[in-house]
């Protein structure tokens, strides 16, 4: 190989090597950018958002703020998915269900612990649900708990539900590489793309339906 073709490779190396530190940027910024977080020291009552399959990890982080005094109850929503076979209950238990079990695990009461109704299918009718059972119960605040990647969307929804009145809202989402990826490797797993490339859909289908 002469002078003239070792730069040439050199220089289409170095290229393609500038385009995939690109394009890897490029995918850590874009997930970094849905991960938000707004803590509250105290509020009325802590809320975890459904969330099937990483239902586990957010009502252990829920049960973490409760020990730390965030707030003295927990609020979860009634989803209707099951998850896996319970051989203790012979039967495929709701994964809110689960979410409770786990919280008591955790050392969290029962009598601190409530599932609201009805059943839900989206953030969107949470917040819903939510916004309803804050007004009823007189409720001033509330600290939400959901997976990073979900977080942006899930603050956006419930202030706009809330948007008007004199309540507070705070989110304090689950850490990345759990039960999900670290923004910096999504892209290099299934479960990462349905939990940011999708997350992009609905956060864009969100800000457009807007009532």
């Amino acid at each position: 190989m002469n002078r003239f073709s070792e730069l040439r490779w050199l220089r289409r190396l170095s290229l393609a090597l500038a385009l995939v530190l690109s394009l890897w940027f490029v995918a850590w910024c874009a997930a970094k950018w849905i991960i938000v977080s707004a803590p509250l020291d105290s509020a009325d009552a802590i809320l975890i958002l459904s969330g099937s399959s990483t239902q586990r990890e957010r009502a252990q982080h829920a049960a973490q703020l409760y020990k730390e005094g965030h707030a003295k109850r927990i609020l979860l929503t009634r989803d209707t998915q099951r998850g896996s076979w319970s051989e203790a209950e012979q039967r495929n238990p709701f994964f809110y269900e689960s979410a409770v079990a786990e919280l008591q695990r955790q050392g969290v009461p029962g009598s601190d612990i409530e599932v609201l109704g009805p059943a839900v299918q989206s953030t969107w009718d949470e917040a819903i649900t939510v916004r309803d059972y804050a007004a009823e119960h007189n409720l001033r605040s509330l600290l939400i708990v959901t997976s990073s990647y979900h977080s942006r969307r899930a603050l956006w929804t419930f202030r706009h539900h809330f948007a008007g009145r004199d309540f507070q809202i705070g989110i304090d989402p689950v850490a990345t590489g759990i039960q999900t990826p670290p923004p910096a490797l999504w892209w290099a797993s299934r479960k990462g793309w349905q939990v940011v490339f999708l997350e992009y859909l609905k956060l864009i289908y969100y800000c457009c339906r807007r009532s």
